[in-house]
Formats: C-alpha cells, sequence, structure tokens
C-alpha cells in the first residue's frame, strides 16, 4: 500500500548518452509512481523503454501514462515499450493538451501511431498485443485512477500545450510539472493553484537565470531559481530539479544542485534510479 516515486528519465530535448552525464542520467523524461497497486507513469522518454523491462520482470500487468505533451523527447520511448506488445497488458494512455477544437485539433492516439508510421518506424501501433485505451481531457479536469488514486491537472506554458499533473494518494501527493515557462516577476497562477502543499514538486528546471535570460526567453522552459521561488510560494514540501538540459554534464548539474539546496533545504536534482518514498 505504499507511495512512491522512481525517475527512469530525467533528461530533456534529447538523450545524452555520454560518460559525462551517467551520475544525473541521460534518458528522457519518465517518472513511475507506484501507488498501492496503481502504476502511473509521466511520460514516455526514453526512459520508458527500462521501466517497462522491469515491469516485465515483476509482472506489472497494468498501468496508466499521463503525458505532460507529445514534443519528441516526450514520446519517442513509447514504441519500445515492451508491456503493451503483451497480451492481457492493459495500458491507458491520456493527454490533455491536444483537444484545442482549432484547426490543428487531433487526439493522442492519432499523434502516438503517427510515429510508429513508416518512414519513420517499421512497427506500427496496431501491432501492440496489449489491452490500449485513449483518452483526452481538458487541462483543468481531475479524474479517479481507481484504488484511492486521484489527480488534478493544469495548464502549462509551453508551445503546441502542456499539461501539469498532481497524483493523490493516502493523504500525500506528487506534482508533475515539465514543459513549462514561468512568468518573469510573478508566478504562474495555474501552477501555483495545482501544487500548492504537495509533498513533492517535479519542476522543469532546464535552464539557470542567466541561460534563460542570454537566449532562451520564449523556449517554453524554467530555471531552478524559479523553481525555489514556485516551491517556497506554494509551500511544497520537497523541490525536485528535473528535465537537465544536454549541456548541462555532472559537474554542472552538482554545481546547480547544491546552489538550489543553499536556497532551499531539502531541494534535489533528480537522478536515473533513484526513488522517493512518500508512504510505507
Amino acid at each position: 500500500m505504499g507511495f512512491q516515486v522512481t525517475f527512469w528519465g530525467v533528461r530533456g530535448t534529447i538523450p545524452c548518452p555520454m560518460a559525462s552525464h551517467m551520475q544525473f542520467g541521460g534518458n528522457t523524461s519518465c517518472v513511475e509512481v507506484a501507488a498501492g497497486d496503481a502504476r502511473i507513469i509521466f511520460d514516455a522518454g526514453t526512459g520508458l523503454r527500462l521501466l517497462g523491462k522491469r515491469f516485465l520482470t515483476d509482472g506489472i500487468r497494468r498501468a496508466t501514462l499521463l503525458l505532460s505533451h507529445t514534443h519528441l523527447d516526450h514520446i519517442s520511448g513509447f514504441p519500445f515499450f515492451g508491456p503493451a506488445f503483451q497480451p492481457g497488458f492493459m495500458f491507458r494512455v491520456m493527454a490533455g493538451h491536444l483537444g484545442n477544437g482549432g484547426r490543428d485539433a487531433t487526439d493522442i492516439r492519432s499523434v502516438l501511431a503517427r510515429q510508429m508510421e513508416r518512414p519513420l518506424f517499421p512497427v506500427p501501433l496496431q501491432t501492440m498485443g496489449g489491452s490500449i485505451s485513449f483518452d483526452d481531457f481538458s487541462p483543468g479536469d481531475g479524474f479517479a485512477l481507481g484504488g484511492g488514486v486521484r489527480v488534478r491537472t493544469a495548464p502549462l506554458n509551453h508551445p503546441d500545450g502542456a499539461t501539469g499533473y498532481v497524483v493523490e494518494y493516502r493523504g500525500r501527493s506528487v506534482a508533475f510539472v515539465t514543459d513549462t515557462e514561468h512568468f518573469p516577476g510573478r508566478i504562474d497562477e495555474n501552477i501555483l493553484a495545482l501544487v500548492e502543499g504537495v509533498d513533492l514538486l517535479i519542476y522543469d528546471t532546464t535552464y539557470t537565470d542567466a541561460e534563460y535570460v542570454a537566449a532562451r526567453v520564449g523556449w517554453g522552459h524554467s530555471t531552478w531559481q524559479e523553481g525555489v521561488k514556485l516551491a517556497k510560494a506554494a509551500k511544497v514540501g520537497r523541490l525536485v530539479l528535473f528535465h537537465h538540459e544536454p549541456d548541462h554534464d555532472d559537474q554542472t548539474m552538482a554545481r546547480i544542485e547544491a546552489e538550489a539546496q543553499a536556497m532551499r533545504p531539502g531541494t534535489f536534482a533528480a537522478r536515473e534510479g533513484a526513488t522517493v518514498v512518500l508512504a510505507e
């Protein structure tokens, strides 16, 4: 009946399989939440492949995938998620950023299917033998996943849209807020309302303030300094730095982590393979 969070992919933009990045990790966005018997997955970046191997080893037969959005670094692991090819595996895929009702409106099944079509990929979506459902919702919606697990959502400030999540279970909570760009000089009220008082806040801290101001305004990402401000304003338990910039090697990440910890004790940078226990 425990509640814990495990990081399988922590990098943003593109995988970084270099020796200089191995301490923190080079796979792109993928976080597992175990809430009792439920398995919730945030994002389907390249870290999803290793999580799938663990599911097969452990005999996990059901999971829900909550996608922040569908830029490639957040979905490129989907075609390599082994359990989805296994008959009897129950897999629910959910996204909240696509149903804008406009000219370019689409749905999550179509987006994931397109990346598995020739000439991009030789194995089409329909070959997945699991029982897979695809659900689109509107940011701001809340829903239950069963077993006492509830989810709240909010829109994020990112090109093509994105969704932030809070998963609640047994009186504890974890927020997953990536990719989003802060508003200089003020806190994003949508995010503040979503994450206020959560026990663990996983936040897009791709850049430093100096990097952001110099060349990254409008790119759709935030900074670790803004993450600290948000964590303080929202009175969250612990802040997790996430979606690491590809050019930030282990030495750089260790320095950023130390600076963030000095500003807000308890803060840490996400590392692949690390687990945070919220409830035993």
